[in-house]
């Protein structure tokens, strides 16, 4: 890597001629007018504008598919350098200040426009005057109107305009003949009055504009893939981020296949499903590299160096069959009652899951029942032991190696099994849906074919969907506070559960043995069947109708504990500590 000042007039050269190009997962030039005029005012002030970054081109190990800058007229040029950071000054600047045609450019409320840019002489050399205000942009038409087009404000469409007003055209600044036609031209009009004038401005203004200079660094073409996608995140974080597809959509470029119109109709075909709707382009990618690694033997691996460095090859061999294992590992979690993406304990687990689902597709193990639930308990010790909330790519490989040798041989238990724990006390730390543990025992609940207090309807996928279902408590919290019971107790998970939104509003805000009365009055359902119904969330039907909060807290915790026994195949120790007792007031044992 080195840096040096290049001269603006050598940058805009070298866009123009097609040297110096952009790679193609660049995003689009988006500056508007106002910050246009912002860095000509800066540039005309000599003021720093920042460093631009650069990156040799040439080396087989980066080949990103390239463009010219917006305007650049460059055909069929190979760049020498691409430029990963300052494209947005860089294109203002050609534009406003070398292109001979009108910029592209939009308002501040985002509507595209075509500009000119003068700067006014007078007022450029005014030290009182701000520079930013000697910038003037007008319409291609080099006329700015007013009152719908009716009055005119500025009328620059002839050179003789130009002069009279006093305006320089800016696209002309880094042209140095052309400038110095201009300006004989303009002392002519003027009749030589304005000399002084104008040798000052050009002391001021155009000479300091062609000396300008722009720190470049410039990384090597033997920069890895690697290292490029970490310098433009480094680099890009006031713009819009650039992810591993960017860059991988970049390197497929260059064989003629389209990674992203790929990916569009692969979300159509696969992915609209609600809970696949949160997989990104990335995750895909880091997938198939996960089971493309997985199948060629040796070291496994899907770091962002081994996603980049997945050949066009290898995503064609396996990205249907790698959608197909996203279908069915979508499958699996429904059947698991997780019916959503907000209520899915994490994304990131995903990855994994469509990897084992895709390995075992062949002769349809996934479907073998002692296969399949060896891949439930996994997951579920990822959710519960929370595995899954940091970086995950070496988990994904211990899981993905781990699990698929598990299932060969039984005393082959994968690290996450073996390592997830859950604390008795744990329960009393979710308090809101942001958890997977939260959002695990939610599902568990449901998965218990828990049933409506009021219809006794089963929350399957159709009911949940359709009736609304979300977390409510059980004894209501306004009762709660007004009862002055420890916050800690009821508005942790062991005092929530699926309701449906007309249920939730005939339990209120009263106590439980108030609600199951009201409903029962009302002839929506007999008692014995209420009963029943509450008991399918594993609640203390008892404990409820004789508004004992506190057996209903102990009750609950045992039986939820019991539940995320069965699932991860893991008993929890320290159901009767000290710690246990003082804080639910009594043994979970």
């Amino acid at each position: 890597m080195q840096t040096n000042d290049r001269l603006i007039v050598g940058l805009m050269k070298a866009v123009d001629d097609g040297y110096a190009q952009l790679p193609d997962f660049q995003r689009g030039w988006v500056w508007d007018d106002n910050r246009i005029k912002a860095l000509i005012a800066s540039i005309t002030n000599g003021y720093p504008v920042g460093a631009a970054m650069f990156l040799e081109y040439g080396n087989e190990n980066i080949r990103f598919k390239y463009r010219v800058i917006e305007g650049s007229p460059a055909k069929n040029v190979v760049p020498s350098e691409l430029i990963l950071d300052g494209q947005q000054r860089l294109t203002s600047i050609f534009s406003a200040l070398y292109n001979k045609n009108p910029v592209n450019t939009r308002t501040d409320k985002g509507k595209e426009i075509k500009r000119f840019y003068y700067i006014d002489i007078e007022k450029a050399i005014n030290p009182d005057v701000d520079r930013v205000e000697a910038i003037v942009s007008v319409p291609e038409t080099r006329i700015s109107t007013s009152i719908f087009g009716r009055e005119i404000n500025l009328d620059l469409s002839t050179p003789e305009k130009e002069y009279e007003k006093k305006m320089f055209p800016l696209n002309i600044i880094l042209d140095t003949p052309k400038t110095f036609l201009w300006q004989q031209e303009y002392l002519k009009y003027h009749n030589n009055t304005v000399i002084n004038e104008y040798m000052e401005f050009q002391a001021k203004i155009i000479m300091p504009v062609i000396q300008y200079t722009m720190p470049v660094i410039l990384l090597s073409k033997n920069t890895p893939k690697e290292a490029v996608c970490q310098v433009f995140e480094n680099v890009n974080t006031g713009g819009v981020s650039l992810t591993v597809f960017e860059l991988v959509t970049a390197i497929f470029a260059m064989d003629d296949f389209e990674l992203r119109k790929d990916w569009e109709e692969r979300q159509k075909k696969y992915f609209d499903g609600d809970l696949l709707s949160v997989i990104t382009a990335t995750d895909f990618l880091t997938a198939c590299t996960l089971l493309s690694t997985y199948k060629k033997g040796g070291t496994v691996s899907c770091k962002k160096k081994d996603v980049l460095n997945l050949s066009l090859e290898e995503y064609k061999k396996y990205a249907d069959d790698l959608s197909a294992g996203f279908v069915e590992a979508e499958k699996l979690l429904e059947a698991e009652r997780i019916f959503s993406s907000k209520d899915l304990p994490y994304t990131t687990q995903f990855i994994p899951l469509a990897v084992l689902c895709t390995l075992l597709a062949d002769d349809n193990k996934i479907k073998e029942t002692n296969i399949k639930n060896k891949i439930k308990q996994w997951y579920w010790c990822g959710v519960f032991g929370e595995m899954y909330g940091g970086a995950n790519e070496t988990r994904y490989v211990y899981d993905v190696v781990g699990v698929m040798e598990w299932i060969i041989d039984d005393n082959k238990v994968p690290r996450t099994v073996q390592e997830s724990y859950f604390n008795p006390l744990r329960l009393l730390g979710l308090q809101s849906r942001l958890s997977a543990a939260y959002k695990g025992i939610m599902a568990l609940v449901l998965k218990n074919h828990c049933q409506d207090f009021i219809s006794g309807t089963e929350m399957d996928f159709a009911v949940y969907k359709a009736e609304n279902i979300d977390i409510h408590h059980i004894f209501p919290r306004a009762y709660c506070e007004k009862q002055k019971y420890d916050k800690a107790l009821w508005n942790s998970v062991v005092n929530k559960t699926p309701i449906s939104y007309s249920t939730n509003r005939e339990i209120g805000g009263v106590a439980p043995s108030v609600y199951l009365s009201k409903i029962e009055s009302k002839g929506k359902a007999d008692g014995a069947d209420i009963d029943m119904y509450i008991g399918t969330h594993w609640i203390d039907v008892t404990c409820c109708r004789n508004d004992d909060f506190h057996g209903h807290i102990i009750s609950r915790a045992k039986m939820l504990l019991a539940a995320i026994e069965k699932a991860t195949g893991k008993s929890i120790s320290g159901k009767d500590s000290d710690e246990v007792i003082k804080n639910y007031g009594d043994s979970l044992a």
